[in-house]
């Protein structure tokens, strides 16, 4: 097993030499280079033939979406996680940087207190996402790639019976999620009949900015989650960072919740808090589905929902970034289907529509619809 080579890519020399000198503590980890701009890494690239390369976005002469784009032109796989600040121009320029192909991103420390919390937040944001990413590249064994999952105990020899109904869908999502809702939504149509919960792992500020995007791209609505919100058909919530999201009945509706509880997979927001939410709920009403994303989270909320007898479909490991959260679970022996990311949307509107209308021409021709 040879160590992953690692090009860092940043103007700032303190933060140069700060990653160098964190990245290279990791005896799996080589840094093969660094650079001042964008020009000088793209030269960088051939010579020292990185694995990975983590790319500052504002720097001088070039920039980092430049870069990108440059980089995406000759090397159409190479991970590239971009370094962004977590403020509003930061997360608008980092979801600039999602859509011309950056494979991830971690926010620079900012208001940690000291340089020994900044190395301690790299390591523990940064290192585990480069081997995520080029792991089984370089033939790190998979439980140093993943945490490895606890085992999930399904009900022996008791028949699961399986709503045909679906009054909810539920989404997981993590690295590459972005890019794979951005795929995803705008397949559904305007006239979709039952809510949309989502979370996407991100920190406060990119979900909303997250949200605004697929809404402007997408035939339903998509709004950040919002305390009170009351779930309707045809719009999507995404769980604001920082924040669980669960949905709660009150009288005959239904709505959505925040808090901020403890993070469960070293998330929050958690999938599985959100999945055994809806799954509680909604019960055997229930599809689930898991993107591209790294770790485990979802693995456990799966189970609720099929143990209640709810639909549970994956994203296969050829189109996603990572096939890390939507894996586990498909080994877990919990997905009904695992699909490539260009055919989940028509899958999950055929699983909504099935069962719950009929349609046959009344006297005048017209098209009645009967539940």
């Amino acid at each position: 097993m040879r160590q992953i080579r690692v090009l860092v890519i940043d103007d700032a020399v303190v933060v140069r030499r700060l990653l160098a000198g964190v990245l290279s503590s990791d005896p799996e980890l080589q840094v093969v280079g660094t650079a001042a701009n964008g020009r000088i890494g793209l030269a960088k690239i051939p010579q020292v033939n990185p694995d990975v390369v983590t790319l500052d976005i504002e720097m001088p002469e070039m920039d980092g979406l430049e870069t990108l784009a440059a980089i995406r032109r000759v090397y159409k796989t190479l991970p590239v996680i971009v370094f962004s600040t977590l403020t509003e121009r930061g997360a608008r320029v980092t979801l600039d940087a999602l859509t011309l192909g950056a494979t991830d991103y971690v926010t620079k420390p900012a208001n940690v207190g000291s340089v020994a919390s900044g190395v301690e937040r790299i390591r523990d944001e940064l290192i585990p996402k480069i081997k995520g990413l080029c792991g089984h590249a370089v033939g790190l064994p998979e439980e140093r790639v993943l945490a490895p999952a606890r085992s999930v105990r399904l009900s022996p020899g008791k028949p699961r019976i399986v709503s045909r109904r679906v009054d909810i869908v539920a989404i997981g999502v993590s690295t590459g999620g972005p890019s794979a809702l951005g795929a995803l939504l705008p397949e559904l149509p305007h006239d979709f009949p039952v809510p949309i919960v989502i979370v996407q792992h991100m920190p406060p500020v990119f979900t909303r900015l997250l949200a605004e995007r697929l809404c402007a791209n997408a035939a339903i609505q998509v709004s950040e989650g919002a305390a009170g919100s009351v779930l309707k058909p045809g719009h999507a919530w995404i769980a604001p960072g920082g924040h669980h999201m669960v949905v709660a009945r009150d009288g005959a509706g239904i709505h959505l919740e925040l808090h901020d509880g403890p993070p469960e997979n070293s998330c929050r927001p958690a999938v599985d808090v959100l999945f055994r939410s809806v799954a509680a709920l909604y019960g055997s009403r229930t599809l689930g589905v898991i993107l591209t994303g790294m770790g485990q989270d979802g693995l456990r909320g799966c189970e609720h929902i099929w143990e209640r007898g709810g639909q549970i479909i994956v994203q296969d490991e050829a189109s996603s970034v990572v096939w890390g959260m939507p894996g586990f679970v498909a080994r877990a022996g919990l997905a009904d289907r695992v699909l490539a990311l260009d055919q989940l949307g028509q899958e999950i509107t055929r699983r909504v529509m099935a069962g719950r209308l009929t349609w046959r021409p009344d006297s005048a021709g017209a098209a009645t619809q009967r539940k």
